[in-house]
């Protein structure tokens, strides 16, 4: 991640102040840590840095919780505040001169996208966890009709579909880094005809990360249309019984093994090659869902005393059965007891949000805008205003 290293002598930055384009809003430092955190603005959006003083120089950099693309934006506010404290680049890992463009990814899209923009009128076919891409690639030159949406978490492996899914010309396919427990909630119901789940890791030690839950079988169930299918491919046998188990209080559910596809993964023929079984389990929707509208009010509407809440907040991790949060920290803004920063993480177990409240003249909100509608971060929404004395 960028940053730079300065001497601890050097003069502090003013806000609010301006140069180059870049604004230097305020500065928020931590009343546990005294880790500084400067919040930029920088061709039209908005960020923090982090300085922390270190026995060898000053570290400014990058702000992780509130990334924002592309990067260079970042790099461009940490080289303009060493520039505007006059500092000396003890050292730094920017390089000045990078006018690399990043490669354009059309078909790779943001959660963002989905909860703000999709829109489509064709049928949807949905796999999660396409691994090296050879199924999802496969029905997508065999149903141009479809739109696919590919979900995985393994960057090198959406990489590869991407490149194999430009070198075949085919552009019915959408990819999306974002777990496919939360990212069902933002799909329409009765939209989608298929959702493949195809080998997924069985985590046999860990049972609760795995992706099949009676909440998950419901929720596919509700985008599904009738006649849709959810179709698990697995060679654990374990996973295998665990699954059959959820499914036997559902009707519409077909057992095979062994059976032969298509297509196969370069793992399920080695599996084949060592006489280990497949299994498929496949559950076919056959009523309409009704529609499922999300709660995005993120808004406290409240009055907050800053002064009272830095002294009394609990930094205890409160845990609910499928939420949680933490409060991490507190900052106050430009040494001013009424207005500061609260860092928290919050929401789902498989997906947690790491952002900041801001408050200022009794007001709070979420630094960056509201997070991404999920029912697990509304529920969060809720235990934050609760335990912010704001219900």
């Amino acid at each position: 991640m960028p940053h730079i290293l300065i001497p601890n002598n050097s003069d502090n930055i003013t806000t609010p102040s301006k140069l180059d384009g870049v604004s230097f809003n305020f500065e928020a430092k931590s009343i546990y840590n005294g880790d500084t955190k400067i919040c930029i603005t920088n061709k039209d959006k908005d960020f923090l840095l982090t300085k922390k003083i270190k026995t060898d120089g000053t570290l400014i950099k990058f702000d992780k919780p509130t990334r924002v693309t592309p990067i260079s934006i970042v790099k461009e506010a940490i080289n303009t505040y060493a520039k505007s404290t006059n500092s000396q680049v003890l050292f730094s890992n920017i390089n000045h001169n990078d006018k690399k463009v990043a490669p354009k990814k059309e078909y790779l899209k943001d959660i963002n996208y989905f909860v703000d923009e999709f829109k489509t009128d064709k049928e949807i076919w949905v796999e999660i966890g396409f691994g090296s891409g050879r199924h999802i690639l496969h029905q997508a030159i065999k149903n141009p009709d479809i739109q696919f949406i590919g979900l995985e978490i393994h960057t090198p492996s959406i990489e590869q579909m991407l490149k194999q899914a430009k070198l075949q010309n085919i552009d019915n396919i959408l990819a999306v880094n974002y777990d496919a427990r939360l990212f069902m909630e933002f799909l329409k119901s009765n939209s989608v005809g298929k959702i493949f789940v195809h080998f997924p890791v069985p985590w046999d030690k860990k049972p609760h990360r795995r992706i099949y839950s009676h909440k998950f079988i419901q929720e596919a169930l509700r985008v599904l249309k009738i006649d849709g299918s959810l179709e698990l491919r697995t060679d654990s046998e374990n996973y295998y019984e665990f699954c059959s188990g959820l499914l036997e209080s559902y009707p519409n559910v077909d057992i095979q093994k062994n059976q032969e596809l298509d297509v196969s993964s370069k793992y399920e023929d080695r599996w084949k090659k060592q006489g280990k079984n497949i299994y498929d389990l496949t559950l076919v929707a056959k009523e309409n869902s009704d529609n499922k509208d999300l709660d995005s009010d993120f808004s406290f509407t409240k009055p907050i005393d800053f002064k009272t809440i830095q002294n009394t907040i609990d930094r205890k991790s409160q845990i609910q059965d499928d939420f949680f949060v933490h409060f991490e920290d507190v900052l106050t803004i430009n040494n001013d007891e009424n207005s500061g920063l609260i860092a928290l993480t919050f929401g789902s177990f498989n997906a947690p949000v790491t952002k900041y409240l801001i408050i200022q003249n009794n007001k709070v909100s979420y630094f960056q805008g509201a997070p991404i509608p999920t029912t697990s971060n509304h529920k969060a929404h809720q235990k934050i205003k609760q335990m912010l004395g704001l219900l």
